[in-house]
């Protein structure tokens, strides 16, 4: 399926092309667009991002991104939206009159998973792409005999382990521990450490300067 996208700013139409059906492009149409600049700018910086990795992140240049948050660019549909894919905002709340008062809501249908860190195990990936390598949250499902085996991460990293469902044995270097529902083990993320399961279990898991 190919689709057409028409970029039209309402700026640029004269009073005739005010007329008829585009008559909704006028006030409000105008209100909404000047939010743009602000709220993208807010946005970038809650999420203590540059105009470099935001470019990076989304695809757009960063010259543009630029133009677009000083109010000098009209974005296309396209490139907002992936400017909001990338600021891991929602795309109505970003025009909400409302401001910030939002939710961001993570559906279960779209949690990223990875299948080949471990045996037996699978692992969602809950924390927002920007917090990769500082405070990474995942939900970790393991089937029985399932395993999740780690090479050292970088000095200092620290795992914090919350079992929700089941039972776990970590270990981490030359300790080990075995944990069950509701039980929360911290340990050295910063040498070889191991997440075993006689049986089925469900945790969460917390890897923080991973």
């Amino acid at each position: 399926m190919t689709v057409h996208m028409v970029h039209v700013s309402p700026r640029t139409l004269t009073g005739t092309q005010r007329h008829g059906h585009l008559s909704v492009m006028t006030d409000e149409t105008d209100a909404i667009l000047s939010l743009l600049p602000t709220r993208l700018k807010e946005a970038r910086r809650a999420q203590g991002l540059s105009l470099d990795a935001v470019a990076k992140l989304s695809g757009v240049s960063r010259s543009m991104v630029s133009q677009i948050e000083r109010g000098e660019s009209s974005p296309t549909i396209a490139t907002l939206w992936n400017l909001t894919r990338a600021l891991q905002v929602d795309f109505a709340g970003l025009l909400d009159e409302g401001g910030q008062d939002q939710i961001e809501v993570l559906r279960t249908a779209d949690v990223p998973s990875i299948e080949n860190r471990g045996a037996g195990c699978t692992i969602r990936i809950l924390s927002p792409p920007e917090d990769a390598g500082r405070h990474e949250v995942y939900e970790v499902r393991f089937t029985e005999g399932g395993m999740l085996d780690s090479q050292a991460h970088r000095r200092g990293a620290r795992e914090h382990l919350t079992v929700i469902e089941g039972k776990l044995v970590v270990t981490s270097g030359g300790a080990q521990e075995k944990v069950s529902q509701g039980d929360t083990a911290r340990y050295a993320a910063d040498v070889p450490h191991r997440i075993t399961a006689d049986r089925p279990a469900r945790a969460f898991l917390v890897v923080q300067d991973a």
